[in-house]
């Protein structure tokens, strides 16, 4: 299956202009454009058809998304239309107000069996912030089936979020908390497939790599909220290494795409200044999956728009 992960940006300049209109207004595929027209931030009217265009064009199976408010999170379920469902709320009121870390899901190839989604704070079971945090931050947790490909069907686990753009204490209790989730769902469903996707906001090296660290397991855990180490307590003794493994360094090289940042800004064509790779997809080391092509997309097209900050990342895994 090809699991996408995708921060959106969110809709920072809101208009009333409906997803008909923005297909009505395509161009003629035809006629030649002026190139890089266009500079810096469009409207989301402007960079949601060629997100989905992307999407289509992938082929993808399961699409994580990151910093979606309603509107884009309805927009993309108009634009993929009564095949695709989706999961996930508004981190402000656990409804929908703010950021959603939405999980879609093609039906033709995969069930939903269940959803919740927690905090990513001390207190993880009602909408919350960690202090200093920029605002709140959630997981969107999914138990799916895989009813495609070989070995199907598949059970396995499916986690997604956004942490926090400026507080690493926030980005490494939400590595903790990811990391003992993922842990109880390994061990819950007797050794199933964990896949977790988002925007971390933390590098895999430098001063902001503390949660990366966490969940890849090169760094211990930090203390979470009592109640939730409880609720997602394994038995003494299992699993006792497990951690999440970055699915780009299993992939054969000559499979991984050319790109390395997933974060470009919106700074124009060559100015790498901001660059960075931030959005990850990672598989439990509980194993049952095996990672086969792995590619960063672009978010850029020749009339000058960016369909987002941030690159696309796709994955190839096959699920035991």
């Amino acid at each position: 299956m090809r699991v996408a992960t995708y921060n959106l940006r969110y809709d920072s300049q809101p208009d009333d202009v409906s997803v008909q209109a923005s297909l009505d207004s395509l161009p003629d595929p035809l006629e030649q454009y002026a190139f890089y027209a266009k500079k810096g931030e469009q409207p989301w009217s402007t960079r949601r058809v060629k997100i989905f265009q992307h999407l289509q064009r992938e082929g993808v199976v399961l699409a994580s998304f990151q910093e979606a408010l309603v509107r884009q999170v309805n927009d993309l379920a108009e634009l993929l239309g009564d095949g695709w469902g989706w999961v996930g709320v508004g981190r402000d009121d656990g409804a929908s107000a703010g950021e959603f870390s939405p999980i879609f899901y093609k039906k033709s190839d995969v069930d939903l069996v269940s959803n919740d989604t927690f905090w990513l704070s001390d207190t993880p079971d009602v909408p919350s912030a960690f202090p200093n945090a920029t605002g709140p931050r959630i997981c969107t947790a999914t138990q799916l089936v895989l009813k495609s490909g070989p070995g199907a069907p598949v059970p396995f686990t499916y986690l997604n979020t956004h942490l926090d753009d400026r507080s690493d204490g926030q980005r490494r209790l939400a590595a903790s908390m990811m990391l003992a989730r993922a842990r109880y769902e390994a061990h819950r469903s007797g050794g199933a497939p964990v896949i977790v996707t988002g925007d971390f906001n933390s590098p895999a090296t430098g001063k902001d790599s503390g949660a990366y660290a966490i969940i890849t397991g090169a760094r211990a855990p930090v203390a979470v909220d009592a109640a939730f180490a409880a609720k997602y307590a394994v038995p003494e003794g299992e699993l006792p290494d497990f951690k999440m493994v970055d699915l780009k360094g299993q992939v054969p090289r000559q499979a991984v795409s050319g790109d390395f940042a997933t974060y470009t800004g919106f700074e124009g064509p060559g100015d790498a200044s901001v660059y960075s790779r931030v959005d990850f997809v990672y598989g439990g080391s509980n194993g049952r999956w095996t990672a086969t092509s792995y590619k960063v997309g672009s978010s850029l097209t020749d009339d000058g728009v960016l369909a987002s900050d941030h690159r696309p990342v796709f994955v190839d895994i096959t699920l035991q």
